[in-house]
This record gives structure tokens, sequence and C-alpha cells, in this order.
């Protein structure tokens, strides 16, 4: 399983915008095939950096999601939203791996 990790930077002027964004991703992107973790906005210390975060098996199924994604109409308008409001000012992403599974179990009694 890969993890992407998105970050924003954004205008912190618009908040909202990007906060309406985030809860669109959250109906159009686990109904296109990625497990979504979500979408965090500032809240406190800086004002500009969010960021988004879903797992997706592999990076071919990664290309399939997007192809899926960039088809479905609430993914296409959320696409064109951002661009028409421009909130997002630069957008980096960043593919991961789990390195501590399993965690949570020390074999000890707590």
């Amino acid at each position: 399983m890969l993890t992407c990790i998105i970050r924003y930077q954004i205008d912190p002027t618009k908040q909202a915008q990007f906060r309406q964004y985030a809860q669109t991703w959250g109906q159009a992107i686990p109904r296109n095939g990625a497990d979504l973790i979500g979408y965090f906005a500032p809240h406190e210390g800086s004002s500009t950096l969010a960021y988004g975060i879903y797992s997706i098996p592999s990076l071919a199924e990664y290309e399939a999601y997007r192809a899926r994604l960039a088809a479905d109409p609430l993914g296409r308008q959320n696409y064109e939203f951002a661009q028409a409001e421009k909130f997002i000012l630069r957008e980096d992403r960043s593919w991961l791996t789990l390195a501590s599974a399993p965690h949570g179990t020390t074999g000890e009694a707590q």
C-alpha cells in the first residue's frame, strides 16, 4: 500500500474555499478508488499549509484512479473550482510506504 501526502500552500485569505474543496474530495476520492485518510486545513501556526492524505495499492492503481477522478463530474467540478478561485498557490506530492507495521503491539502486557 502506498500513501500519498499532498502538501498545499494556500492563500491564507481563502481558507473557506480550501475547506469546500476538501469536503468535495471527501466524496469524490473514495468513490473513485482511493482510501481517503483526510484533508487537513490550517488551524494554529501556519495559515498557509494544508494537507490531503490518501492511500492506494500501487502506482498502477493510482493511474487508473486519476483517470476515473478526472472523468468524474464532481472531480472535474472540483478541479475547475480550484482553478477559478486560485486558492492553491503550490501543490507537492510525496509517496510513502508504511515502515512501522505492525504498530501498537509490543508483546508486553499494558
